[in-house]
């Protein structure tokens, strides 16, 4: 399960290079829980959450940010804007149905803090 995770982080890093965005970060872990990848858009840090489900049972991979995983997520970005300088910042998600490029959605701005 965790190859699959990884695998799955691997191919949204690729993909978000490939439309300009820089890494800052992978696996970014502090006690508030962790972020997929910290990335930069122009001045814009990117906070991104890969998700991949093989199927839409309970609601596929947008469904499984829950507003739980959402809190965390919003704490560990304040965390590291504290840690790392404040910028303009966003929350997007990669959401995956499988492990190829054909299968990734990108949603900037899936959520707001």
């Amino acid at each position: 399960m965790k190859q699959l995770g990884d695998d799955a982080e691997a191919l949204a890093e690729r993909y978000l290079i490939k439309q300009g965005l820089v890494v800052i970060a992978r696996n970014y872990r502090c006690r508030f829980g962790e972020i997929d990848l910290v990335m930069k858009q122009g001045a814009t840090i990117v906070f991104v959450e890969v998700r991949m489900r093989s199927h839409a049972t309970f609601g596929g991979a947008a469904a499984s940010i829950h507003a739980a995983k959402r809190q965390k997520l919003i704490l560990t970005a304040e965390h590291f804007l504290q840690r790392h300088g404040s910028a303009p910042c966003r929350f997007d998600a990669i959401l995956l149905s499988k492990r190829d490029a054909d299968g990734i959605e990108w949603i900037q701005d899936a959520f707001s803090a």
